[in-house]
């Protein structure tokens, strides 16, 4: 299965038999078979009909729409939902229940801070001349951990558990913007818009994560909508955020290989009134490197999806698994 990226104007979107076909100019460019596709992606200016929007959601092809200029979402199609509403209701039980929220929370948290730290121990074991920036780093991480396992008995709230967060990020993007050449000025993490060329990479990375979460969440019959550790917004798929956090220092680490390798340089990039965009030619090098670095985190959603939709609809009793394990 694969991911369809359409980052060029004026492409025409057909539905041809069971093919997705593609016009420019009224002239046939090419077909895809449905049934090789996953997922679309578009980020440009095209042109589909209702046919194409029906083919996708009968077939489960997720498509999602981003901004041209910043790439942030717009609009999602999910397919056909899971058909047993049980779920949905074991889950919404889940979720009224603090214990079972707590447990799950302190769970995610933990793996997040424990992939945090194993990216900094292999950036230090490889760049030896951070060792001062990148030892402290994971010295207040290990803190952060000891303090985690003090607050994860029932007795103790999600509050803590973000207070713990906070203090780890704050760690770990401290040491974390060390690694980055001085020429793309990254300081810390910053979004909307991202105003440095490491920011818009980690902030388009986390949008493509986040879709196949919602779809992993829509797929397991769960509703988006309602986290477990991050509260119900207005607009947001708070359990999608849930699943994904254990997964962003898989993202962060695979943003740090684009510029050491320099697949990416600064002049990829460009400013437009305070936001960092990246450009058509350093899009063309992110989309296809992502596709092949996030094969195993989409697994990995997918699992976690269906293994918390069982966990709800048997008692609870037990914390259920998040954050197995991906390549580094």
């Amino acid at each position: 299965m694969s991911t369809v990226y359409i980052d060029r104007r004026d492409v025409e979107l057909r539905a041809d038999g069971g093919t997705l076909a593609f016009y420019e100019n009224g002239m046939k460019r090419g077909t895809l078979p449905l049934n090789a596709i996953e997922r679309v992606v578009l980020r440009a200016r095209v042109t589909l009909d209702t046919r194409v929007l029906g083919a996708l959601a009968e077939r489960g092809i997720g498509l999602v729409v981003l901004s041209p200029r910043h790439g942030r979402r717009t609009a999602i199609l999910l397919g056909l939902p899971h058909n047993d509403v049980v779920r949905r209701l074991s889950h919404y039980q889940a979720y009224l229940d603090p214990a079972r929220r707590r447990r799950w929370a302190g769970n995610l948290v933990q793996a997040k801070l424990q992939r945090q730290r194993r990216l900094l121990a292999r950036a230090l074991a490889e760049r030896p001349d951070l060792r001062k920036t990148l030892t402290r780093g994971i010295a207040r991480l290990d803190a952060a951990i000891g303090r985690l396992a003090g607050v994860l008995p029932e007795a103790q709230s999600i509050e803590t558990l973000r207070g713990v967060e906070g203090a780890a990020a704050a760690a770990y993007f401290g040491a974390y913007t060390a690694l980055f050449p001085p020429a793309v000025n990254f300081t810390g993490r910053n979004r909307r818009p991202p105003r440095d060329p490491v920011n818009a990479c980690l902030s388009l990375g986390y949008t493509l994560l986040h879709f196949d979460a919602v779809q992993a969440c829509h797929a397991a019959g769960l509703d988006p909508l309602l986290g477990l550790y991050h509260e119900p917004a207005f607009g947001r798929e708070s359990l999608a955020t849930d699943l994904i956090e254990p997964l962003r220092p898989q993202i962060d680490g695979w943003v740090w290989e684009l510029f050491r390798q320099r697949v990416l340089t600064a002049e990829h990039f460009r400013n437009d009134k305070g936001a960092c965009l990246l450009g058509k030619a350093g899009r063309k090098h992110f989309y296809p490197r992502y596709e092949m670095f996030v094969k195993p985190s989409r697994r990995l959603l997918r699992m976690e999806a269906g293994r918390l939709a069982r966990h709800f609809m048997q008692d609870g009793s037990e914390p259920a698994h998040i954050g197995g394990e991906v390549d580094p």
